[in-house]
């Protein structure tokens, strides 16, 4: 028979026990119901967390991200390094490989011919024709290596040098390797990453060709058709223009003693491979001695602002905005460009003289350095008509 004070201590253990039951139950039920991103919650949805997929793999005392598939890895890595490792040898789209028509993998090459109709409708507006270069933008051909060895005085001067070296992709880039990475991940620049693996060498090899660079000794004409194996092939003209300055005579020695340099383990601490107390002599030797107290500006105190970007709300934007801001504001809202600005009413008034009819023609079927819609060939042509309304009313 238990006692009064035995019955209050079973009923406490049981409350304790109920309550238990109930927090951890809550805890284990919590990452199904919510998530916490600082201190906004939301619920997650559809397996996402705000716009972010929620990790449903059981992870011992830990639930943040999960493992990226192998689609997702392939999508991202794409780099291409100076040797050519990295170029794809197939079209791909989201890290899978497309298939043609006859079931296979679908080769990426593309043609200087392919090239120059994708440079005249995607890039004309900013490089200019046959890449020489537009208002605020570099000049892409032209130029020569031995320009490069100009020297640029100050304008200051009282007589300043009028001429300078001329850096473009025949002149300075030492690896046609680099010009490929670089349109692929970076143009065109109002849609990057848009271009395919075949587009891309395509456009490659128009620059290459409008460069003059040759391959295995002859011109690329229009029927080139560049791929994989091709462009490792390419050598451009600078490419032994970048080497170490150290103290030799002939700078290009410096370049087998860099090479011999490194190639020396002993710079690596003993000599031999090793994850503790490698460097057996005076370390203090090695360290760096910083004398200025860099408090005041190294350790200022981080941001506790957690809270998410307001997302505007598209509902109350004017007709024919989003598609602009989208599409159309990498020219029309940059003046270095020589597109109507937007908002410049002189401008504007300019553009209209010929009537509204000429300029939905214009920016339905292009003008000038402009391609037809604007290089996004999915808008229709109402929703171009809206965009042109839309910069019109913005700048009266």
């Amino acid at each position: 028979m238990f006692k009064l004070e035995n019955t209050k201590k079973l009923k406490t253990a049981l409350l304790g026990i109920g309550l238990s039951t109930l927090l951890a139950s809550s805890l284990v039920a919590a990452p199904k119901e919510s998530s916490v991103d600082g201190a906004v919650k939301y619920p997650i949805k559809d397996g996402k967390y705000s716009s972010y997929y929620v990790n449903t793999q059981e992870v011992k005392d830990s639930n943040i991200g999960r493992v990226p598939t192998k689609r997702e890895i392939a999508a991202w890595d794409v780099d291409v390094r100076p040797d050519g490792t990295g170029l794809p040898e197939f079209d791909t789209k989201e890290g899978e490989v497309v298939l043609g028509e006859d079931g296979k993998a679908k080769k990426a090459e593309g043609s200087v011919e392919l090239g120059n109709e994708l440079y005249d409708a995607q890039c004309v507006m900013c490089h200019g024709d046959f890449g020489s270069g537009g208002k605020g933008y570099p000049m892409l051909a032209g130029g020569s290596k031995s320009s490069l060895t100009i020297q640029r005085l100050n304008p200051a001067d009282e007589n300043p040098n009028p001429d300078t070296p001329i850096r473009t992709i025949g002149s300075y880039w030492p690896y046609a390797s680099t010009l490929y990475w670089y349109i692929q991940d970076s143009m065109p620049f109002n849609h990057p990453k848009s271009l395919t693996n075949s587009e891309t060498y395509a456009i490659t090899a128009y620059l290459l060709s409008v460069n003059g660079i040759k391959y295995e000794g002859e011109a690329m004409d229009d029927e080139f058709v560049l791929d994989k194996e091709k462009m490792m092939k390419i050598k451009m003209p600078n490419e032994d223009g970048f080497y170490p300055e150290v103290d030799t005579k002939d700078p290009r020695q410096g370049v087998k003693n860099m090479t011999a340099l490194l190639s020396d383990p002993k710079i690596y601490g003993t000599g031999t491979r090793c994850m503790k107390d490698c460097i057996k002599e005076d370390t203090d030797k090695l360290l760096m001695k910083i004398n200025i107290d860099l408090s005041g500006d190294a350790n200022q105190p981080l941001s506790v602002e957690r809270s998410l970007p307001k997302v505007e709300n598209t509902a109350s934007a004017k007709p024919g905005q989003v598609t602009y801001e989208a599409n159309c504001s990498a020219c029309h809202a940059n003046a270095a460009i020589g597109a109507p600005v937007v908002g410049d009413k002189s401008a504007w008034e300019n553009v209209l003289t010929k009537g509204i009819d000429k300029v939905y023609h214009n920016g339905i079927n292009g003008i000038n350095g402009m391609p037809p819609k604007g290089g996004n060939m999915d808008l229709t042509d109402d929703q171009m008509k809206e965009v042109i309304d839309y910069m019109i009313s913005s700048s009266k």
